[in-house]
């Protein structure tokens, strides 16, 4: 009896993993295209372009390390999620300040 309950809990969390992999996955590629905006733009300096391109690496290895053993837990989510709240602010604050690249 408690055999089909194990399985649809373990179908359940596998298909919750993949979609916040997946929400994980878009909130990368639009802050990605974000900075690369900014960047032609002139918007951003390329030391903060830089800057923002290493902390969205450190976001992609905290996901990589998240997928490693097959499961995003939802508190692997959320620091990864809180993760991206920041860069986004980051983001914003650096293409927003005073400082524009040379060429602009």
């Amino acid at each position: 009896m408690t055999r089909p309950y194990i399985l649809a809990a373990s179908l359940l969390a596998v298909m919750t993993t993949g979609a916040l992999a997946d929400k994980i996955d878009n909130r990368q590629a639009q802050e990605a295209a974000r900075i690369q905006q900014g960047a032609r733009s002139g918007q951003l300096t390329l030391r903060e372009t830089i800057a923002l391109k290493s902390e969205q690496a450190r976001i992609a290895a905290m996901e990589r390390r998240a997928k490693a053993d097959g499961v995003v837990t939802h508190r692997e989510a959320k620091a990864i999620d809180r993760a991206q709240d920041a860069a986004s602010r980051h983001i914003y604050q650096e293409s927003h300040d005073s400082q524009k690249s040379w060429w602009k």
